[in-house]
């Protein structure tokens, strides 16, 4: 199994300092890894266009100085039938982490505002779309936990500041058309409901409620 790198140095800090945003290159390609204190993300995609090629991620525990990650999702399990992976430490990973934002952390979808109210989804179900705000990048991920299939991805960096969230796509795996496209958008904190209001890629009118996730 192929074994990633990471810094030796993040295993000498607390984990809550390790919530950071990393990059490296392979080649033609940028891998970028978001990790907070339990969770990590990996995606791949062309350093040149934004082209997306894979991602995966999930809960991790450490074992013997590596992170064992137990993927929620893969979008490469067809291929290499992973469901967990362990990254290695080294010094190959850029910190690419930019200031605090607001609204950093894990949501998961819960629903959407409609004209006659609120309308909520199960967050237990198996099918997720989870959104991961770290250190000014972004992104979302859809994906079905019952059988690690994927939907779909995009993220790159954002900016929350004053009830104004800005996305800037460095990544769409629907569309690469779409890489560099910047997303302004409303947003409004009820302590652990996130209200989204704008336009989405295609131009569709959106209000979306996302639920933070531990």
């Amino acid at each position: 199994m192929q074994k990633i790198q990471f810094f030796f140095m993040a295993f000498l800090l607390p984990l809550g300092l390790m919530a950071q945003v990393y990059s490296f290159t392979e080649g033609p390609k940028t891998h970028r890894v978001f990790m907070d204190d339990s969770y990590l993300v990996e995606t791949v995609f062309n350093t040149e266009d934004g082209f997306f090629i894979l991602s995966r991620g999930g809960y991790f525990t450490i074992e013997k100085d590596r992170f064992k990650v137990q993927f929620e999702f893969n979008s490469n399990f067809e291929k290499d039938s992973l469901t967990y992976k362990k990254y290695d430490r080294g010094a190959s990973w850029k910190n690419i982490s930019t200031l605090d934002q607001n609204l950093e952390g894990k949501w998961l979808m819960a629903g959407r505002v409609k004209p006659e109210g609120e309308q909520r989804r199960d967050l237990t179900r198996s099918r997720k779309t989870m959104k991961i705000l770290l250190n000014g990048y972004f992104q979302w991920i859809a994906f079905d936990t019952a059988n690690m299939s994927f939907k779909g991805t995009g993220g790159g960096t954002y900016t929350a500041k004053e009830g104004a969230y800005v996305e800037t796509l460095d990544y769409f795996s629907r569309d690469p058309q779409k890489v560099g496209k910047v997303l302004p958008f409303e947003y409004r904190q009820n302590k652990d409901d996130w209200y989204h209001k704008g336009f989405t890629s295609k131009g569709e009118p959106m209000h979306e409620i996302w639920h933070k996730r531990n």
